[in-house]
């Protein structure tokens, strides 16, 4: 039985990694090669310092990002991975914004 849920945790502990506020965000903006804090916080609308740190920690924790040794921050192969799994939402999102006012949902 445990064999049997193996999958289901590793979908909830990917939606859980994924699922937390500003990651998503923060693996889009490195989808075209690395990136230092300054210029991801800069592309984050100016996330805070300290959140932005938590998170890129946590990513990295995950092995989803990558720590340069210049300090700056990559995706990682499984990182790299979700591309092509999230291309269909990033799709998505093009066509909804442009359906609607959606610009600026942030809570």
């Amino acid at each position: 039985m445990e064999k049997a849920n193996e999958p289901r945790r590793a979908m909830m502990a990917a939606l859980d990694l994924l699922g937390q506020r500003w990651n998503m965000r923060i693996l889009f903006e490195l989808r075209s090669g690395p990136l230092g804090f300054l210029e991801l916080r800069r592309r984050t609308d100016d996330i805070s310092s300290s959140v932005l740190a938590t998170r890129l920690r946590t990513l990295v924790d995950a092995r989803v990002l990558a720590k340069g040794p210049d300090g700056s921050y990559r995706l990682t192969e499984i990182g790299d991975e979700l591309g092509p799994a999230l291309e269909p939402l990033w799709q998505w999102a093009q066509r909804w914004n442009e359906d609607s006012d959606h610009t600026d949902h942030r809570t």
